[in-house]
């Protein structure tokens, strides 16, 4: 289970640390950062796949998405004697993440190519300036495992020393990646499978067109896909293979007395919704926008196959006020077989969620900040130097 997110120069996220626990609701008024903390935990996701520095240009590239506010705010600023006034930077531009647990840590900085851009057409791509691999909560240089400083990756030993072998990969690659040598560090394969079990699920479909809606030839599905068309496929899976019983619930609290039912035709799937008070059931392509999200939510987060790492970005969207706690008590659910991260703006569903760690962000003269978080109250954290 991951203890501790850390994050520094990414958008709002000037100097981010934050404690998780197995269910943490991450809330706070609009432009306090919450959608930036979403990307960076998919960021970080992204660079176990080498998917980074393309997730990266998506976003406008690494320049777009550093932090646009000054290095240091001094005392005047802050007291309101003085504005906030552009300065030449003296530290190295980059773009960090990292996360820790009481097994592993791993922290990246990306930063900008040390080349002329004359040189070469691709002078904005971002490169890997650090990446470490450690044992433990905290960073510490007796714990690492697997250090990485420009192209060269280098490994403990059997003795514990480092490995006189130096391994090589491009400077915009991950090792999380490219290196795959279970012999060399096979604690980075570990950590490397953890990191790409984790899902996001960032408000599902639910217009005419939707994929929800469609009817299709259904396989055995333990994963919702992210656009939701497997849908019928991810209940019938659940009612077979998961947990019957906690989906009859969760349909029960939103709905009474009402079911969900999958049909198969020659192979198709197709979604059957009995309503108390009706005389047939409700095909998918006649559920209401709320109804349809809601079985949605249901599919992701009672999956047979549960990740390390589940994070839901505004689950509330479409959502009738009446219909949150029985998504809160979905989401207890699924937090007793998995680490939940729940990005909400809903009080709400925060109020329902009373077993979570809420975390309030805010911002701080342009910087995301958790509201209340003291000196003492940060986690323990320490980046790798370039």
């Amino acid at each position: 289970m991951l203890t501790t997110l850390a994050v520094q120069n990414y958008r709002s996220l000037r100097d981010l640390v934050l404690p998780l626990a197995r269910l943490t609701v991450v809330t706070g008024p609009n432009g306090s950062g919450k959608s930036s903390l979403y990307r960076a935990l998919r960021l970080l996701a992204d660079a176990s796949r080498n998917g980074a520095v393309a997730a990266l240009a998506r976003e406008g590239g690494l320049p777009s998405t550093l932090w646009a506010g000054p290095e240091n705010i001094g005392r005047a600023v802050r007291e309101g004697r003085s504005p906030v006034e552009g300065t030449v930077r003296s530290k190295p531009v980059g773009l960090r993440l990292g996360f820790s647990g009481e097994e592993f840590g791993y922290a990246l900085d990306l930063g900008l190519p040390s080349v002329e851009p004359d040189t070469t057409a691709f002078a904005l791509d971002p490169e890997f300036k650090r990446e470490c691999l450690w044992s433990g909560p905290v960073l510490r240089p007796p714990n690492l495992l697997a250090d990485r400083g420009g192209p060269g990756v280098r490994t403990r030993d059997e003795t514990g020393g480092w490995s006189p072998e130096t391994f090589r990969i491009g400077l915009t690659d991950s090792m999380l990646s490219e290196f795959a040598d279970p012999r060399a560090c096979p604690e980075l394969l570990i950590v490397r499978e953890r990191i790409r079990s984790w899902r996001f699920y960032d408000q599902f479909r639910t217009d005419a067109d939707a994929p929800a809606r469609q009817i299709r030839i259904g396989t055995r599905t333990p994963v919702l896909d992210h656009d939701g068309g497997d849908l019928p496929a991810a209940l019938r899976t659940i009612q077979e293979y998961g947990d019957r019983a906690a989906l009859a619930t969760a349909i029960d609290n939103a709905f009474p007395r009402s079911r969900v039912d999958v049909t198969s035709t020659g192979g198709r799937f197709e979604l059957r919704f009995s309503q108390h008070g009706l005389l047939r059931p409700l095909a998918a392509a006649e559920l209401s926008d709320g109804t349809l999200r809601y079985l949605l939510w249901v599919a992701a987060l009672l999956s047979p196959r549960p990740p390390e790492l589940l994070v839901l970005n505004e689950p509330e969207t479409s959502l009738h006020p009446d219909l949150l706690p029985a998504l809160a008590a979905l989401i207890l659910t699924a937090a007793q077989r998995t680490q939940l991260v729940v990005v909400t703006h809903s009080r709400v569903l925060v109020r329902a969620l009373e077993e979570a760690s809420v975390v309030e962000l805010e911002k701080e003269f342009g910087a995301t900040v958790p509201a209340g978080q003291g000196v003492l109250d940060r986690p323990a954290w320490h980046w790798p130097k370039r």
